[in-house]
C-alpha cells in the first residue's frame, strides 16, 4: 500500500518546487497534479505545468489529459485521478498530491458525490451572455450557492443553475458536500505566506511567464481548431493575453489585470483550504523547499 501526502497552497506559494525536491529524496515517489487547468494539453506556461525536465526526473500524473477544446469536469477528473492512485497503490509507490484546486482535491481524497448533468439545460443557460442576470437568477434559486460562487465565475454559476433547474433542488444541497472533513488518513501540508510577500511572488511569476513566452503560447492556442473551450479560454493568463491579442487591452493593461486576478484567485484558494481542520500549515518566510520539505519527508517516511 502506497503512502499519500498532499502538498497544497495558493498559486505561487512554491508547492510544486517542494514536491519536486521531496520526491527526489524518496525513491519511487510519484507526483499527482490536482489542478483544474493543467489537465489541458498545450497550456503549459500559464498553468505553471511541470516542465519536460521535471517530468523526466519524477513521474507526473493527471496532466495533459485533454485538448483545450474539450469540456472536462471535476467528476471526470475525480475518476481519472482515483484510477491513477489505485494503480500507484497497487505498485507500492509513494504519492505526493500537489493541489491548487480545492474542489478537485476534495473530490479525490474524500467521498464527494456530484449531482447529475442536464446538457439541454446547460446549453440554454450558455446561450445567455449576461453573466449578471445569470448570477441574479442563481441568488433567487439558491442563495447559499450564490454566496459561495464568485459573481464572475460563469462556469461554476452555470453548473449550479443547471443542477437547480434540472433537478428541481438547490445545488448547495448536493451531498455530502465540501464542508465534511472525514478522517481519511491522508496527511495534508499547506504552505502559508504573509499576504504582501505572496503578492510579490505572484507579480514575479507573471513577469517570468511573459518572459517564457505566455503571449506566444496564447496566440498559438487561439489559432487552434477546434477552438478553445470556454473554460480553457477563461483560465488565468490566457484570458488576459487573449484580451490583448484581440485588441481589448494593451499588453501593460493585460499584465496588470493578470496580476490582479491571480492575487484574487490566491485569496479564494486560501479561503477554501483554511476551512479544512485536517491541514497542517507551515508558515514560510523565505525558502519553501528548506522550510517545508522536512514536514513532507517526515510524512512520506512515517
Amino acid at each position: 500500500m502506497s503512502k499519500q501526502v498532499v502538498i497544497l497552497g495558493p498559486t505561487a506559494s512554491g508547492k510544486s518546487s517542494v514536491a519536486m525536491a521531496a520526491a527526489q529524496q524518496v525513491e519511487g515517489t510519484h507526483i499527482v497534479a490536482v489542478d483544474a487547468m493543467q489537465v489541458y494539453r498545450e497550456m503549459n506556461i500559464g498553468t505553471a505545468k511541470p516542465t519536460a525536465a521535471d517530468q523526466q526526473l519524477v513521474p507526473h500524473h493527471c496532466i495533459n489529459l485533454v485538448d483545450p477544446s474539450q469540456r472536462f469536469t471535476v467528476t471526470q477528473f475525480q475518476e481519472v485521478a482515483r484510477g491513477e492512485l489505485a494503480k500507484l497503490d497497487e505498485s507500492g509507490n509513494s504519492v505526493l498530491l500537489v493541489a491548487g484546486t480545492g474542489l478537485y482535491l476534495t473530490a479525490v481524497i474524500d467521498n464527494l458525490e456530484f449531482p447529475g448533468e442536464w446538457p439541454d439545460v446547460r446549453a440554454e443557460l450558455e446561450e445567455s451572455h449576461n453573466t449578471t442576470l445569470l448570477f441574479a437568477r442563481l441568488k433567487q434559486l439558491d442563495p447559499v450557492a450564490a454566496e459561495r460562487i464568485e459573481p464572475t465565475n460563469r462556469r461554476r454559476m452555470i453548473r449550479a443553475l443547471e443542477v437547480c433547474i434540472g433537478s428541481g433542488r438547490p445545488f448547495s444541497d448536493s451531498g455530502p458536500g465540501t464542508s465534511a472533513y472525514p478522517d481519511n488518513g491522508i496527511v495534508q501540508i499547506g504552505l502559508r505566506w504573509k499576504r504582501e510577500v505572496l503578492a510579490q511572488r505572484i507579480a514575479d511569476r507573471v513577469d517570468a511567464m511573459l518572459e517564457d513566452g505566455l503571449l506566444k503560447e496564447t496566440k498559438a492556442l487561439l489559432r487552434r481548431r477546434p477552438a478553445m473551450s470556454a473554460t480553457a479560454r477563461q483560465a488565468l493568463g490566457y484570458k488576459e493575453m487573449a484580451d490583448h491579442i484581440e485588441g481589448r487591452a494593451s499588453l501593460a493593461q493585460a499584465k496588470a489585470e493578470l496580476v490582479l486576478r491571480t492575487r484574487q484567485f490566491a485569496v479564494r484558494q486560501e479561503r477554501w483550504f483554511r476551512r479544512d481542520p485536517r491541514i497542517t500549515w507551515v508558515e514560510v518566510n523565505k525558502d519553501p523547499i528548506v522550510e517545508v520539505m522536512p514536514y513532507v519527508l517526515r510524512a512520506l517516511k512515517a
